[in-house]
């Protein structure tokens, strides 16, 4: 069975796979310059999800070392891990009016580096999950090659008065 062809009928939203910009946009409070995730493909409630990065070389975060191709640098690829991760949390309707803290991250390997016109395919793997915690297992990948791999602790907290909604 194709998991793009999966529709999640939630009573808030209905998700139909592939999730693209926009609607990612709906689940997430980051926006551009900072929303990470171009398009989520599969997505398995409480369990795991894949999305994917397209890497261009307008990318106003690339690292240009004299003498080297520009590439990502390990801390935004892991934020896009984390946002990944996000989206499977945040789209669940319980969570749908929280807010989720990165708590952290364990044993996070950088294997080679991302550059322009990459297509970075993250993968996060629910570990353990808690109605306020859980912890992800995260993956990234470059033409079936790992390029990082982490375990990351999030927190989900109540949104406030004035902190920015998901809907736009």
């Amino acid at each position: 069975m194709s998991r793009s062809l999966i529709t999640f009928n939630y009573t808030w939203k209905v998700l139909t796979l592939p999730l693209d910009y926009t609607a990612i946009e709906r689940i997430l409070p980051h926006r551009y310059p900072f929303l990470l995730v171009d398009r989520v493909t599969e997505l398995e409630p409480d369990k795991r999800i894949v999305g994917i990065k397209n890497i261009s070389l307008n990318e106003r975060y690339l690292s240009h070392n004299t003498g080297e191709p520009p590439s990502l640098p390990p801390t935004i690829l892991t934020e896009a891990v984390a946002q990944v991760g996000a989206i499977l949390i945040l789209s669940k309707p319980e969570n749908r009016e929280k807010l989720i803290y990165f708590m952290g991250i364990e044993r996070v390997r950088f294997r080679q580096p991302v550059h322009p016109g990459d297509v970075v395919e993250i993968e996060a793997i629910v570990r353990r999950l808690r109605s306020r915690m859980g912890v992800l297992s995260g993956r990234a990948r470059v033409n079936g090659k790992i390029v990082c791999h982490g375990t990351m602790t999030f927190a989900l907290g109540e949104r406030t008065a004035g902190a920015p909604s998901n809907e736009s």
